[in-house]
């Protein structure tokens, strides 16, 4: 553990508010001291008040916010002799404890301050900086981790034995901390928890901090407990769709709502999940209660999707008295799925919550094993965790949160997504909360967006394998499939039947109808497992109903695509599985359309290009967002009871009509 500190760096920080913000990242930076929004800092500040008097002040990171990124407008300033009044009561209740905290803030519109602000203010420190540092983890998540932790740090650290996060933790640190402190003490270890370290100056918390921890690195070090070199992990299993698919359904089902599991196949997981001990020593629970928040359960070990559903029922058959007691409803879906063929498996609702899951899991991983090798992890008690996950302040967050986008938990797959009807598609979807895996030739594809809920994947529909592959990227990414959306055609240059060459009407029908049925054909397996049944859009085109001449091979190629559809429909309906196509004309913000090819058919027609733009019955500009949002709309609650429709999106065209 090295200290990151830079005087070049940090002397574009001035002030202790600011610096406090510099060192704050520096903790955010390294992944094993915090994650995802883990950890905490503070600044004990005089400032004045509104009638020109002095007043201290605690500005504290505030909830929300990721040390990694965190600005002064992350943290909260509370008045701090009413923090140390709070922690002189015998007893204060969570939720009216976060209203005394907002209520006593300086600033109306700051973050709500974290609930451990006041055990900050009850540490007579300027700076304290808070972390889940993995190697203390390690050290405290063992059977005689208190004695280990006092032979390692001595006097410089005041221990804590285990309380939840919260009030009773804060009143229980102001009884103890003053006793058992003294003149070389530099920090505070709570048990299964984290530590804490302070100083005068941002730099001293900071660099004390990094002592600590080091110190607890060299201790693993030397007991062999540091570097762990896994055994040779069996190969992955390959050709998994099918299974991931089959999993995510049951998983789905288990938490009464969609969700996104991502598969992660590296040596380290696979290695982990294959070990002999894999039943004990993941079953015991995450490292710290930070991660009970966020990863939601604990792993599960097995290789069948019926018996992970069982195991979980037994589990949560124990917990159901102290639900009962809460008055509380158990949410019984696992987040981490431990199988010696698939490696590791993570779910969320959403496919940024399965990757926290991963990344957090990843971190334990290294504490279960190198608590293990020091001679045994052990975590919190199945109580401990449930107090944790079911805490009154988790249950308020979850009621405030609000109804979740249409399609969260769910998946898309959109083809010919990189440019007009296609990327708008994948917009449209991602803003109703869906993951969207985008396909398209163009290798921009894969840049598109960076997020956790977008796969972009450069591929050749028109090659079986290909597809074949693109399909156990998208379920081993997100875990099945919900949506597709067939967008992905060309339109050839104008030809006359008596000159349509053979080679241009077989490459047309390859991309505009070969490759579609293809895909149809290979996600039909993925779709019958969708949690809320699959829904297909197929954007087709007017000259479907009303062809032009000179497109004999496009207008030909979309008609039995219209067909396939159709037959479909007919087939797919016992799976429930939905199938509708959305016909669009003259949408003019595509690649094709260039200002100089607007102007040239503007003119040819004796209009403008506005005019042009808008040559139908409702006089109206149709663009690629029109398309998408319907065709999104038609994946949606609004189309459960159709199957079958066709609907244009042309402003309304004579000939069609």
């Amino acid at each position: 553990m090295k200290s990151m500190w830079v005087d070049a760096e940090a002397r574009q920080f001035s002030g202790d508010l600011a610096l406090r913000v510099f060192t704050s990242r520096l903790l955010g930076r390294d992944k094993s001291l915090v994650l995802h929004g883990g950890g905490n800092t503070s600044v004990k500040i005089i400032e004045k008040n509104a009638f020109g008097e002095d007043e201290e002040l605690l500005y504290v990171k505030g909830s929300g916010w990721d040390l990694e990124k965190i600005e002064a407008a992350g943290f909260s300033p509370v008045r701090l002799d009413y923090l140390r009044r709070l922690a002189q009561l015998p007893s204060l209740p969570d939720p009216q404890m976060v209203n005394e905290l907002v209520t006593h803030m300086t600033v109306a519109t700051a973050p709500v301050p974290s609930v451990e602000a006041i055990l900050h203010a009850i540490l007579p420190y300027k700076f304290v900086d808070h972390t889940h540092a993995d190697a203390v983890l390690t050290v405290t998540n063992t059977a005689d981790g208190e004695a280990r932790v006092r032979e390692i740090y001595g006097d410089r650290v005041v221990v804590i034995p285990y309380v939840m996060p919260g009030f009773d933790l804060a009143r229980l640190c102001a009884e103890r901390f003053p006793a058992e402190s003294g003149p070389d003490t530099i920090g505070m270890v709570l048990l299964n928890h984290g530590i804490f370290s302070f100083g005068s100056t941002a730099k001293e918390s900071y660099e004390r901090m990094i002592v600590l921890v080091g110190m607890a690195e060299d201790y693993l070090r030397e007991r062999g407990a540091w570097e762990m070199s896994a055994a040779a992990a069996r190969p992955a299993k390959a050709g998994t769709r099918a299974e991931l698919a089959q999993l995510r359904n049951r998983l789905s089902s288990a938490a009464g709502t969609p969700v996104v599991m991502k598969r992660h196949a590296d040596e380290k997981y696979l290695a982990f999940a294959q070990r002999d001990d894999i039943a004990s020593i993941s079953q015991q629970g995450p490292a710290t209660p930070d991660h009970v928040i966020r990863t939601k359960r604990l792993p599960m070990v097995g290789q069948d999707a019926d018996a992970y559903a069982e195991a979980y029922r037994r589990y949560f058959a124990e917990l159901e008295p102290l639900a009962k007691d809460r008055k509380t409803i158990l949410d019984t879906a696992p987040r981490i799925i431990l199988d010696s063929d698939l490696g590791m498996c993570t779910v969320g609702r959403t496919a940024k919550d399965a990757t926290i899951v991963a990344e957090l899991f990843d971190h334990t991983i290294d504490v279960i094993l190198r608590a293990t090798a020091l001679g045994g992890y052990r975590a919190l008690t199945a109580k401990d965790i449930f107090d944790v996950e079911y805490w009154d302040l988790e249950q308020a967050k979850l009621r405030k949160g609000g109804k979740p986008p249409v399609f969260t938990g769910e998946v898309a797959l959109v083809t010919g997504a990189a440019s007009g009807i296609g990327k708008a598609c994948v917009e449209a979807l991602l803003a109703r909360g869906a993951a969207v895996v985008g396909v398209d030739l163009n290798p921009n594809i894969e840049s598109l967006y960076a997020r956790p809920d977008y796969l972009g994947i450069q591929c050749d529909l028109t090659s079986e394998g290909t597809i074949g592959q693109l399909l156990e990227r998208t379920a081993e990414t997100f875990g099945g499939l919900d949506m597709l959306v067939l967008n992905a055609g060309i339109f050839p240059g104008g030809c006359r039947i008596d000159s349509l060459k053979t080679e241009e009407w077989q490459r047309v029908m390859r991309v505009n109808l070969d490759s579609n049925m293809i895909l149809m054909r290979e996600t039909h397996p993925l779709l019958k497992l969708a949690p809320r049944g699959g829904r297909v859009v197929v954007i087709g085109s007017k000259n479907v109903p009303a062809p032009g001449p000179g497109a004999a091979a496009y207008s030909a190629s979309k008609a039995a695509l219209n067909q396939l559809a159709r037959v479909a429909a007919l087939e797919w309906g016992s799976d429930g599985i939905r199938i509708n196509s959305l016909h669009p004309n003259a949408v003019f913000d595509t690649g094709i359309w260039t200002e100089d090819v607007l102007a040239a058919r503007a003119k040819h027609y004796g209009l403008t290009v506005e005019e042009y733009k808008k040559n139908n019955v409702l006089r109206t500009e149709v663009t690629s967002r029109d398309v998408a949002e319907l065709a999104a709309e038609m994946c949606g609650p609004l189309f459960a009871k159709t199957t079958a429709a066709q609907v244009p999106v042309d402003g309304g065209n004579d000939r069609v009509i």
